[in-house]
């Protein structure tokens, strides 16, 4: 017994080494190197030109899906990517409207992106709310997006098989997001007057492959990737 217990401690201790060493892996390269970006990050300010609203699953990480480099993007993330309607009252601690707050009227990004991706488990869960209810706090929370739950059902029935039905309930709640949002005085305020541009990405975990939310179309798109595929870059 005290032998398995051993083994457990050292796997658990493994675990947080190999954070660590990510970590010295990152103090070489930014501040043990010639690399200035961190100074010129200190002595600037950070500027991000876009927000982006992810989903806090461990196999979305937006910094990595966009290639983005410290500083490039200011991220706030969340069960399901939600964000929640405009509301102010003294109760509620809102930490997505004060992260949204503080993007656009402090940091003036030019573009919010809500970035969903397939096999959500907050999804899920909200479509199998047996799973949820004796929860303290993800029931609640995932009830922001009942409203796209509600909208697929609707337009699909029933008869919808369970993989389909979380596949377009993933998509609907990018889009109950982005109506969301304009709720929000400040964020409407920029958009209407071009300063402020909003935009729906899902990422299928299956194949990696994004979709871009077309307003004109309605739909959700892929974004391009046979030349990259291919080796013709550029």
């Amino acid at each position: 017994m005290t032998g398995e217990c051993s083994f457990t401690r050292n796997v658990i201790m493994a675990e947080i080494k190999a954070l660590l060493e990510g970590y010295r892996h990152y103090y070489r390269k930014y501040f043990a190197s010639s690399d200035t970006l961190y100074e010129d990050l200190l002595s600037k300010g950070q500027s991000p030109k876009t927000l982006v609203i992810a989903c806090s699953d461990s196999r979305v990480d937006p910094s990595i899906v966009t290639s983005a480099q410290p500083g490039d993007i200011f991220v706030i993330r969340n069960v399901a990517n939600l964000v929640p309607p405009y509301q102010v009252d003294e109760d509620g601690l809102h930490g997505v409207s004060a992260a949204l707050e503080f993007a656009v009227c402090i940091l003036e990004v030019r573009h919010i992106v809500i970035m969903g991706h397939s096999n959500c488990a907050g999804i899920r869960a909200l479509l199998d709310a047996a799973n949820i209810e004796n929860t303290d706090f993800i029931g609640k929370w995932m009830s922001l997006a009942k409203p796209a739950k509600d909208r697929v059902a609707k337009r699909h029935g029933d008869g919808i098989c369970p993989d389909e039905g979380a596949h377009h309930c993933e998509k609907e709640s990018i889009l109950f997001s982005l109506e969301n949002l304009m709720t929000f005085p400040w964020v409407r305020l920029r958009v209407e007057t071009g300063k402020l541009k909003l935009h729906g990405w899902y990422l299928s975990l299956d194949d990696g492959r994004l979709e871009c939310f077309d307003p004109m179309k309605n739909r959700f798109e892929k974004v391009s990737v046979e030349n990259y595929i291919s080796g013709n870059v550029g």
